[in-house]
């Protein structure tokens, strides 16, 4: 079975196997042991509440039960550019007209914007390629959504997502060697090793802080502006479905999409409910239980978040699961859980 849970100290190990699967283009997610390591005792320190709100780093880890292996690993940053810039390209439009020759032309441009610092930010999820099936994926993804809407008071307003961008099948980034390599003099994988450290002063000392005009990019630059990375889109569309959108914002590096969303308007904080563990919760649905729809079920323990998947469904406020769900959300009859439909409701209830 499997459960999502907050990542503890002796995850270590198992989280750098799963960072050494993840390929180039995430740059918070490196087969580095020392930076997995810092960042594993901040989100401890993090689920502890020893560290204030701005500077915790809630990561995620999906674990298989039958095995002790772990599928996946999934975060959430309190705040970005608090402590290091945070940089991105922000889409931009200039106009040029003259009445005397009747021309008139609109310019897409790229401008070098800070304008996302403060923001909280959903990021290093990857889910291992022996796991991507099923529910797996939207379980993995919509975890974090779940925690927001139990603790909203640890984030602020703004939620962002960097999505990684387009690469050919090469590994090379279209947009980097169209703009950015003219300016850094380097490959796209030593850049994006060297922003996963942390060392980002480079950026600000290198990149032109006047708009560059998208016209004078290759055409292979152009086309890949905006555009996620193969295997990333699944990722997208999950989290587009709770409520993020894309506003023009992209990475400088490789052009992928940051997706924004306000906190308070996102699905599960709209749609997600507490529900009292209960046997005998009458379900929502009659007939074949297979049928039923899918829930996610948290428990409201933050020093321990786990969450499950489950085709027990949420009935006047109580929900009844069996003994292995119990045992891994770590609850007891009669705690509170919260609850939330694992895809958006179609028709919503009037």
């Amino acid at each position: 079975m499997l459960v999502v849970r907050a990542i503890n100290a002796n995850d270590l190990d198992a989280l750098y196997g799963l960072a050494s699967q993840v390929g180039t283009g995430m740059t918070t997610l490196k087969p580095d042991m020392k930076m997995l390591g810092d960042r594993l005792a901040i989100a401890c320190a993090s689920f502890a509440e020893t560290i204030p709100p701005e500077k915790r780093d809630y990561m995620f880890v999906m674990e298989d039960t039958d095995t002790g292996r772990l599928a996946g690993v999934c975060a959430i940053k309190g705040a970005v550019g608090l402590d290091e810039p945070f940089y991105n390209y922000r889409i931009g439009t200039l106009v040029h007209s003259s009445r005397e020759l009747d021309v008139f032309t609109r310019m897409e441009t790229l401008y070098l914007s800070n304008d996302l610092t403060g923001s909280t930010e959903l990021c290093s999820l990857f889910l291992h390629p022996d796991y991507r099936s099923g529910n797996n994926g939207k379980l993995l993804s919509k975890s974090r959504f779940l925690f927001i809407a139990q603790f909203p008071q640890l984030f602020t307003e703004k939620l962002i997502a960097e999505m990684r961008g387009y690469q050919a099948p090469d590994g090379s980034s279209p947009f980097y060697e169209g703009l950015g390599r003219h300016f850094f003099k380097m490959d796209f994988h030593h850049v994006d090793d060297l922003t996963s450290l942390g060392k980002k002063s480079f950026i600000a000392e290198l990149m032109p802080r006047q708009p560059m005009y998208v016209a004078y990019l290759p055409d292979e630059a152009q086309e890949v502006i905006g555009k996620v990375h193969l295997s990333t889109a699944p990722a997208r569309r999950l989290l587009e479905q709770e409520g993020l959108h894309f506003e023009g914002y992209v990475d400088i590096f490789d052009a992928g999409p940051v997706l924004q969303a306000r906190v308070s308007e996102l699905r599960a904080m709209r749609d997600s409910m507490p529900a009292v563990l209960d046997a005998d919760a009458a379900p929502e649905v009659c007939g074949d239980a297979s049928q039923a729809e899918p829930y996610l079920v948290s428990n409201t323990d933050l020093k321990d978040f786990r969450m499950i998947v489950t085709s027990a469904n949420p009935h006047s406020g109580k929900i009844a699961l069996d003994d292995d769900e119990l045992h891994l959300l770590r609850c007891h009859h009669g705690d509170t859980v919260r609850t939330l439909s694992l895809n958006p409701r179609k028709h919503p209830h009037v």
